[in-house]
């Protein structure tokens, strides 16, 4: 696989190959967004994953197979500036996590709550809803019948921990409970993780650093 996860802004898209998607990852903005396209490899239909900046890479990465959908992973502003110039430029249809919707630039028209199936095309993925990082972060769950799972975990997971709970027990104890038993006790170890930042992971790496995660508080 040649395929690494490591991207950079203003540099070209890392491209891997499933059985039933294309995943685009590429990098926007100035504090290292990651954005991910997902392509169905049988219709053409796809769902990018946070419009986080820089409309026109953003549009150049879609190409002409038009957008049928985007999701938002989470409320915070620097997972939608975008948001607005892609939708109408294409005319997709915005989703999000329910509790977080209030948060975006614009209406949504799908909002998802733990367990909801996201369709692109053939494709069907899990949506999880992990509480912590923001009231409704949802990550998304493509289980590949030929191969691993993967994972999109927007800002609630990342190599070396839970995503930032601002040093509130409460959300911390919350999200690593919600990112234990959504994703880590129900993915195998060789699961793909794609951040909201940074570079990918796999849960097998991050697996026995949870007892530590714990016991730090985030």
């Amino acid at each position: 696989m040649t395929y690494t996860g490591e991207v950079t802004a203003g540099g070209p898209a890392d491209v891997r190959e499933t059985s039933g998607l294309t995943i685009s990852k590429a990098s926007v903005g100035t504090i290292d967004n990651n954005v991910y396209l997902l392509r169905c490899r049988a219709t053409g239909e796809q769902l990018l994953i946070d419009a986080a900046d820089e409309p026109q890479t953003l549009l150049a990465l879609i190409g002409d197979g038009g957008l049928a959908s985007v999701l938002t992973t989470h409320q915070h502003w620097d997972h939608h500036r975008a948001l607005p110039q892609v939708v109408e430029a294409t005319g997709a249809k915005v989703l999000v996590g329910r509790e977080d919707a209030e948060g975006l630039p614009l209406p949504a028209d799908v909002l998802l709550a733990d367990g909801d199936v996201v369709r692109v095309g053939e494709v069907e993925l899990t949506a999880r809803h992990l509480v912590g990082h923001s009231p409704g972060s949802i990550a998304l769950v493509y289980r590949d019948p030929a191969g691993h799972a993967h994972v999109f975990t927007g800002d609630s997971l990342f190599p070396g921990g839970v995503g930032n709970t601002q040093k509130d027990p409460a959300r911390f104890a919350s999200l690593f409970r919600d990112v234990r038993t959504r994703i880590f006790d129900e993915l195998p170890d060789d699961t793909w993780v794609y951040p909201g930042h940074g570079k990918d992971t796999t849960l097998g790496a991050e697996r026995p650093k949870l007892p530590e995660w714990l016991a730090r508080g985030w």
